[in-house]
């Protein structure tokens, strides 16, 4: 049913910020393994191959009781990482640019200001989880590969995965380090047209 998607640059380009080795270990290893766990636990449920992911992870409550830890953890890892890799581009935008820069410095002063919280929700997370900027510019955090969408929320806008296996490699347990340098890949002009198309 499900399957990994491809990436819009090569494992190598975000240079010295996400390297090859954690691009590809990430992306071929983890998101695939989220791909196939999915779609085991699918397998003996025709009647859901009609479901988005979305409609699945909304709907987890009134899924069979028997799959909906694996619909929440792997389709949620499905979810979160499909969205994950469209967030990040080589070019590096640096900071974003428009309404959406103009909207983030009057909910929160300064687009530094932004940054700031955005690093501490970020290493505040205890354990595995992911943080995200809602369409409203909230900034919130997820357990492990919960979703927005799983409480009522609508899809971020953006989002950074702070679960080890994301940077280990490259930063081992240094996860502010990682975050930091993340910024450098962030792509703005996504993240503008996602929050401008949420109105």
């Amino acid at each position: 049913m499900y399957k990994l998607p491809e990436l819009e640059y090569r494992y190598d380009a975000l240079g010295v910020h996400i390297s090859k080795n954690i691009m590809e270990l990430h992306h071929s290893k983890h998101h695939q393994t989220y791909v196939d766990k999915l779609n085991l636990a699918l397998s003996g449920h025709a009647e859901l191959t009609k479901n988005t992911l979305d409609e699945l992870l909304v709907g987890l409550s009134d899924l069979p009781a028997e799959i909906q830890a694996a619909v929440r953890n792997h389709g949620g890892g499905h979810y979160n990482h499909s969205l994950f890799w469209k967030f990040m581009t080589p070019r590096g935008d640096g900071e974003p640019s428009g309404e959406l820069s103009s909207a983030l410095e009057q909910r929160y002063g300064s687009f530094q200001a932004f940054v700031d919280e955005f690093e501490a929700k970020a290493l505040g997370v205890f354990g595995s989880g992911w943080v995200w900027l809602q369409p409203d510019l909230s900034i919130v955090t997820t357990p492990n590969q919960d979703t927005p969408i799983m409480n009522g929320m609508n899809s971020p806008i953006l989002g950074l995965d702070v679960w080890e296996h994301a940077y280990y490699l490259d930063y081992t347990y240094k996860r502010a380090d990682y975050v930091k340098a993340w910024w450098n890949v962030v792509d703005w002009q996504f993240v503008g047209k996602l929050h401008q198309d949420s109105k």
